[in-house]
């Protein structure tokens, strides 16, 4: 697919205690499966890495209780077709998608997830060794190929 558009990307939000960080990525990455714009719907592919965005831990501090909601991020990338899509527009689109499937699988949490651009380079270096990786299950291999050369 010639005309894609690939946008790297930091999303985040807060989780409910006991949430888990890799079924938190695979909500990400399957709404991303099938996004919507205006009434049309349109193929997304979302590719990255998720961590818990978790407060440093001092000497003299205690850990965060259980019972805390826990911050949790991602970088990576999201392709879908060019064309008529603008990179503010996926982004909203993609943003909408998340909001709905986080709220479906944990209730309202309040504030909604943070889903922007970034610099390519941002991603690369800022990305932690533990994250988890996760990618949009059953997309179109067009959107998959080219994307594949940031991962």
């Amino acid at each position: 697919m010639l005309d894609s558009l690939i946008v790297p990307l930091f999303v985040t939000t807060d989780l409910p205690p006991r949430a888990e960080l890799a079924e938190f990525g695979e909500l990400l990455a399957g709404a991303a499966r099938t996004l919507s714009h205006e009434g049309a719907s349109y193929d997304g592919f979302l590719a990255g890495k998720v961590f818990w965005l978790d407060r440093p831990v001092l000497a003299g501090q205690r850990p965060a209780a259980d019972t805390e909601s826990r911050f949790a991020g991602m970088l990576g990338y999201l392709a879908a077709p060019g064309g008529p899509h603008a990179a503010r527009d996926v982004l909203a689109d993609l943003r909408a998608a998340i909001a709905a499937a986080l709220t479906a699988r944990y209730g309202e949490a309040g504030a909604p997830p943070a889903v922007f651009a970034i610099r390519d380079r941002d991603v690369r270096e800022r990305t932690p060794d533990t994250a988890l990786y996760v990618d949009t299950r059953d997309a179109p291999a067009e959107l998959v190929t080219v994307t594949r050369p940031y991962l």
